[in-house]
């Protein structure tokens, strides 16, 4: 029994994409090993060593579709203004008339699924439903991974015509009639073009981001770009913790994180990679799920030193994306232990590692169920979500960011996560070193004015004396040689135990221009070989460095023009004259 506004939907899309035949997906074990064998069929998969990777296959996309088009991704509101700075912005009509005139017909002699899924557990007042519509079994098996898809769906949405609507096409695949539209007002999604991950699993960016910021505004809460973690201390107490973090700057690693040999009596607990929904609670905190069932997570990188828990996790039941394959049957990646004499890259084409050329895209991904993490949380599901304390904001600096800070309070912590940065590094741009600002690692995934978003942030603190406190990260610290000062990986949780100490009204720390920064006696840093230059110059605040830095912070604001809060400006002032 299907509410009557899907069916009418459904019936709609029909008579557009005109498909062959439609399939309702029931999210069944049975329905997923039939997709597979289909796609195994075809060739669109091939199947990895079952002994070693028992139940994973392996997807190669077209080398023009590898990535997210962030070019190509548009917001479609009545008004530019309400798209703002930092999206693109098409009128609806235009995206009726423009993209709409490329799904006439797209599904001729295919089959067009039905997707129906759950974002959030089941049973909890987070939750909300989504269906996507794709003429593509690999987004459907992909889609099965990282949502509550098919039955449980539909009993969530009843007769409800509450639900986001999304259409995908593969298209003919052309960079050139390739678009992913969002229609905020209408809570609709169109992505036509592509198969890649980002853009074709439409609960991923497209819902749990783009759409849900606006229902988020709109009702009250907040969909965010984080990570959400449990840090167990040896007495049994568990601190949550959200934290954002843009591309490259270890986000995956510190969400499954496995403590160091001398913090091995604490256990960190993973909730969620990488989305994480906010609502407030009747007792005043800020609780938090991930909306999510699976993780999307970029292969290259990831090992047994640098991720031990996503390795076990990504073993089995897993579908690997543009990565590289050896002839035993099974997936290799740069970063994932020595390479291979010999392979097949991720185009299928011979490589060895003298062929000068990644043998692994650098995008190349893994979908695996989150069940299968070992670190996973017991309260993983909970309908209620688990209580935030802390909010971390990373950002990759090889100076001026100390290592952690905490914001005065909510106010100074929502300007601190308004104006977070990264250094790009060599294998995330041609370009080395270059600052871009990406607030709260929403700036590619906000659904409506970043101006407007910080004013729901500032909003959102006002309506609790119970919010999180807020602090900023940076692991990538360097010397004068360029060498990382801190250790980073596991020993990270050094940083997390001083943020708990705060939280809990512990923690010594040293008032500076830009917040609260520890002592260098209130980390521990028991085992670590570090000098007290080291430590001195990772805590360190140069004040003539964070003048340069406030420029630039007055320049990424100006783009916002009048629309940007007031107390943002008011605490860029505030920073100025702590400096001097």
């Amino acid at each position: 029994m299907c509410s009557r506004a899907l069916n009418e939907w459904i019936e709609e899309v029909a008579r557009v994409t005109q498909p062959d035949r439609i399939v309702w997906c029931d999210g069944s074990e049975r329905e997923y090993h039939a997709l597979l064998e289909q796609m195994l069929g075809d060739g669109t998969l091939l199947r990895l060593n079952e002994r070693k990777y028992p139940n994973c296959y392996l997807h190669r996309s077209h080398p023009t579709d590898v990535a997210r088009t962030e070019h190509l991704t548009f917001i479609c509101t009545p008004k530019p203004e309400d798209a703002g700075p930092t999206n693109n912005w098409m009128s609806p009509q235009e995206a009726r008339e423009r993209v709409g005139a490329l799904f006439r017909g797209c599904m001729k002699g295919r089959t067009m699924y039905v997707v129906p899924y759950l974002m959030g557990p089941p049973g909890s007042p987070f939750s909300e439903v989504g269906v996507e519509v794709t003429d593509s079994p690999y987004v459907v098996a992909n889609m099965r991974i990282m949502t509550r898809m098919g039955k449980i769906a539909l009993e969530h949405l009843g007769d409800s015509e509450h639900f986001v609507r999304g259409l995908h096409s593969l298209g003919d695949l052309s960079p050139e009639r390739r678009y992913i539209c969002h229609f905020p007002e209408e809570r609709a999604i169109w992505s036509i073009g592509s198969g890649y991950g980002g853009n074709a699993l439409l609960g991923k960016k497209c819902h749990s981001l783009r759409i849900a910021s606006v229902e988020a505004r709109d009702e009250g809460w907040l969909a965010e770009h984080m990570l959400i973690i449990g840090v167990e201390d040896p007495e049994g107490n568990v601190t949550y913790l959200a934290g954002a973090f843009p591309s490259a700057c270890g986000k995956t690693n510190l969400a499954m994180l496995v403590p160091p040999p001398a913090l091995s009596r604490y256990k960190v607990w993973t909730v969620g990679d990488d989305i994480a929904w906010l609502r407030l609670g009747p007792d005043g905190r800020l609780w938090a799920v991930n909306p999510e069932t699976g993780f999307f997570g970029v292969a290259p990188g990831t090992s047994v030193k640098t991720n031990p828990n996503a390795m076990i996790a990504l073993s089995r039941n897993s579908i690997f994306t543009n990565v590289a394959l050896t002839p035993e049957g099974t997936p290799w990646w740069e970063g994932m232990s020595d390479p291979p004499e010999f392979a097949y890259d991720w185009q299928g084409k011979p490589w060895t590692p003298a062929s000068g050329r990644p043998a692994a895209h650098p995008n190349a991904r893994y979908t695996a169920p989150a069940r299968q993490c070992p670190s996973i949380s017991p309260h993983w599901e909970d309908p209620q979500g688990v209580p935030i304390s802390a909010i971390l904001f990373g950002g990759r600096r090889a100076r001026v960011a100390p290592l952690v800070y905490e914001a005065f309070d909510w106010a100074h912590g929502v300007f601190v996560g308004a104006s977070m940065a990264s250094e790009t590094t060599a294998a995330a741009m041609g370009e080395i070193g270059v600052v871009r600002r990406d607030p709260m690692a929403m700036l590619p995934f906000c659904g409506y004015n970043m101006a407007d978003y910080f004013r729901h942030w500032l909003w959102m603190g006002t309506r609790s004396p119970r919010m999180p406190r807020i602090f900023h990260v940076n692991w990538f610290r360097t010397d004068e040689r360029g060498q990382f000062l801190w250790p980073g990986f596991g020993e990270n949780l050094r940083v997390l135990k001083w943020i708990i100490e705060r939280v809990n009204g512990r923690g010594d720390a040293e008032e500076t221009p830009i917040g609260y920064v520890p002592t260098p006696e209130a980390l521990d840093l028991e085992g670590l070989t570090l000098s007290k230059e080291a430590v001195r110059e990772l805590l360190h605040v140069d004040p003539n460095e964070w003048r340069q830095e406030a420029e630039a912070i007055a320049e990424f604001f100006r783009r916002f023009g009048d629309r940007l809060p007031e107390e943002l400006w008011q605490a860029h002032r505030q920073l100025l004259r702590r400096l001097g």
